[in-house]
């Protein structure tokens, strides 16, 4: 039996810290936006758990976080933390940015999604969340 999505798929985008370069960002909630997305964008200098918190309000199927700062390193594992605390084992949290290939690599073994370098199509990040939503939505 096929899933089918029974509402629209809502993606939170945000910045964490004081990574102020928003372009990235604006740009990925405008094309998932008009892939047919409910985007929520939370604007610059949320913390990890304002991030979350947002996300549980709003009912979300992915966060979407947009790194160019080098914190990757601290901000996911404290997004994951407040996740796994709030028992959000059905959203996906993924992202983008200046994220070393081996940094990634342990990213994903804490339960991160995939993190899309520079350069990757929209098309390609669009197709990643939809899959992983109707793959995992809690129906």
């Amino acid at each position: 039996m096929s899933k089918t999505l029974n509402r629209p798929i809502r993606v939170l985008v945000a910045k964490v810290g004081l990574d102020g370069h928003d372009r990235g960002a604006k740009v990925i909630a405008t094309s998932l936006r008009d892939a047919g997305m409910e985007v929520i964008y939370t604007g610059l200098r949320q913390t990890p758990e304002m991030v979350v918190n947002t996300a549980l309000q709003e009912d979300v199927d992915a966060i979407g976080i947009s790194i160019l700062s080098g914190a990757h390193m601290t901000v996911f594992p404290k997004i994951i933390h407040f996740m796994k605390e709030k028992q959000m084992d059905d959203v996906l949290l993924t992202g983008g940015g200046i994220i070393p290939e081996a940094d990634r690599a342990k990213l994903s073994a804490i339960g991160v999604g995939e993190l899309f370098p520079p350069g990757t199509t929209m098309a390609s990040i669009t197709e990643y969340i939809k899959n992983w939503v109707t793959e995992n939505r809690n129906f």
